[in-house]
């Protein structure tokens, strides 16, 4: 039987850290971002619909979508954001309901959906249990500033851009505290894996 675990949290909360100890361990992950670039596709009916909505100067000369161009439509215009989700999240939950099938008739035991947006975009039931990555704002603005060169103002907007830590944590199953050493954290991904993680035969 798959279990799916949907991975989400805060920018520079340590989701990526979690989720590539989770693969070390043996699950199956599927991220969100690259399931996002793939809505992008030229000939995807996501990639026709984008174009119908925001012009065919969003299409670079190499026949792809033009991201820049995309962002510089919906970056700062919120009516314009949400309708650009409009037409991709779905794809992308239509996708993921596809490939997530696919999983459970291959037997893979334990599957990763990585998704920063899996609450917003209620993609919540299509996991099995809701695991969230959390750092205190004032953590997540340091490492914002250290690991991307923003200002302290720029780290600060992209984390009031985000639900809060209690939003997400509200949602989740299993709240993961990055707060502290690397090593502390990986101690408690491996506590959650060795509750969740397939028993090899024989075992009791």
């Amino acid at each position: 039987m798959t279990r799916v675990i949907g991975l989400t949290g805060g920018i520079a909360s340590g989701k990526s850290v979690v989720r590539e100890r989770l693969e070390a361990r043996g699950a199956f992950v599927m991220d969100a971002d690259k399931l996002g670039h793939e809505a992008y596709t030229p000939g995807t009916d996501c990639f026709r619909e984008v174009v119908a909505a925001f012009g065919e100067d969003t299409v670079s000369a190499e026949g792809e979508i033009d991201r820049k161009a995309l962002g510089a439509k919906v970056f700062d215009d919120p009516v314009q954001r949400r309708r650009l989700e409009g037409i991709v999240w779905p794809w992308m939950r239509r996708t993921m309901e596809q490939r997530l099938a696919g999983l459970r008739a291959d037997g893979v035991p334990v599957v990763v959906l990585e998704a920063a947006v899996l609450v917003e975009a209620d993609w919540v039931p299509l996991v099995d249990e809701v695991w969230v990555v959390t750092a205190p704002p004032a953590l997540a603005r340091e490492r914002l500033i250290a690991r991307n060169g923003l200002t302290p103002e720029q780290a600060e907007a992209r984390i009031a851009a985000q639900l809060t830590n209690e939003q997400r944590a509200a949602r989740a199953e299993v709240i993961i505290e990055n707060s502290g050493t690397l090593a502390e954290l990986e101690r408690r991904v491996d506590e959650e894996w060795r509750r969740i993680a397939p028993q090899p035969q024989g075992a009791r």
